[in-house]
């Protein structure tokens, strides 16, 4: 899960710092405000992406995907890509623990299985 949640981070902030150009060119931000804003919400992105290790740290992923929805309000471009994001983040974490399951699932399938011969162990 964890993977997946980074991965939708990482490229979250990527966009962020792409839709900078696009604040300044058609909306009324000014330059330094849309430098100064979108560095802050690309570094959460990115620093975010690396504590989810951290239980809270997705809470506070989802948080991100707030704002920048609502950042929608100031640059309206951001309604569709914060809302591509946020519905990215949701299915990422949805999958991911499914995955988690998988995996948990086949790992206690193998330490069932005898060592030395890959074949289940018999008791007794």
């Amino acid at each position: 899960m964890r993977t997946l949640a980074a991965s939708v981070l990482f490229f979250e902030a990527v966009i962020v710092v792409l839709v900078v150009p696009v604040a300044i060119a058609l909306s009324d931000v000014s330059p330094a405000t849309a430098i100064g804003v979108g560095a802050v919400f690309a570094v959460l992105c990115l620093v975010t992406a690396g504590l989810l290790r951290q239980a809270w740290a997705y809470g506070v992923g989802w948080g991100l995907q707030v704002a920048l929805v609502a950042s929608g309000f100031v640059v309206p471009v951001m309604f569709f890509l914060g809302g591509i994001f946020a519905v990215l983040w949701g299915v990422g974490l949805r999958v991911g623990r499914k995955g988690d399951l998988v995996r948990a699932q086949r790992l206690a399938a193998v330490a069932e299985t005898d060592p030395g011969t890959g074949s289940p162990s018999v008791a007794g």
